[in-house]
């Protein structure tokens, strides 16, 4: 199926009454009341909220109002284990973007195993996962983590792996059916160089950061703090008869703050300890924009 005539039949889906009312349309979450529009809340345990608060003060941006992750001492290790947002409905093809400010934890803890998660997930029954990541380790805040999971078990992936402020690709690979990593070439390689962003580090302020997500293409994005312009992190278009990586199921929209005790950040080996205090994480608003 071409893409003009997928766009179409995605059209006329979306325009049925009864399925419209499924999908979010588009919105900006600002984050500057306790009541959140269009995302729930998912703590565990239930009704603990040391780990979430909105609407309250900035810790490093004076005069705005933010939404506030807080990761417990507590919480046992693995994605979905800490505070986390989720759309009330779902989402699909558009444009995702976020304003955040991950938690400064070098000089405290530089061994600390946490995850910050931006991020689109949901598994259904026919396609299987739909997936598509920014994730930062926090342990070395100039590395952007980003990716996809799709497709049913063994499930495939593609990722990149960027040193934002050097510039410096570490890795560009795909998974197909669980196996092992494979580096990416050619047109699923781009950009081959990633022009750095001096001083780039995540937790040391605010960055607004980005995905562009159509049937055949994904691109990652963030935008320069001092031009405003959209720096392409990687523009995926690798699909081909046998491998795709871009998914195309519905997804939810989510956000979340976890612990991890296996997965320590590319420059650091040891970075898998359980965090010693309450980090904060900060996120001035999220927004949606469907194709």
């Amino acid at each position: 199926m071409g893409k003009k005539l997928f766009l179409i039949l995605v059209a006329i889906l979306l325009a049925i009454p009864g399925v419209r009312a499924q999908y979010h349309e588009s919105f900006v979450e600002n984050f500057d009341g306790a009541v959140l529009e269009n995302f729930d809340v998912n703590i565990r345990p239930q009704g603990d909220d040391f780990r979430y608060y909105s609407g309250v003060p900035s810790l490093s941006e004076k005069g705005t109002r933010v939404m506030i992750y807080r990761m417990d001492p507590t919480d046992p290790a693995g994605a979905g284990k800490g505070p986390e947002i989720v759309s009330k409905q779902l989402t699909y093809y558009g444009t995702y973007s976020a304003r955040l400010r991950v938690p400064d934890v070098t000089k405290v803890q530089p061994n600390l195993g946490a995850v910050v998660g931006y991020f689109t997930y949901h598994v259904d029954d026919v396609d299987g996962l739909s997936e598509i990541d920014f994730e930062w380790l926090v342990a070395d805040p100039e590395i952007i983590y980003i990716g996809t999971w799709t497709g049913k078990r063994p499930i495939d992936r593609i990722g990149r792996v960027i040193n934002l402020a050097e510039g410096e690709i570490y890795n560009t690979s795909y998974r197909a059916d669980g196996g092992t990593d494979v580096p990416f070439e050619g047109v699923q390689n781009l950009p081959e160089k990633v022009e750095p962003i001096e001083g780039y580090n995540a937790a040391e302020r605010f960055y607004t950061y980005g995905f562009d997500w159509l049937p055949d293409r994904l691109i990652w994005w963030i935008e320069h703090p001092e031009t405003g312009e959209k720096v392409v992190l990687w523009d995926y278009t690798g699909t081909t008869p046998d491998f795709s990586g871009i998914p195309n199921n519905p997804t939810h929209y989510r956000l979340n703050f976890w612990h991890t005790n296996n997965w320590p950040v590319q420059t650091n080996p040891h970075s898998i300890e359980p965090p010693l205090y309450p980090y904060e994480l900060e996120v001035d608003w999220m927004k949606y924009v469907p194709l």
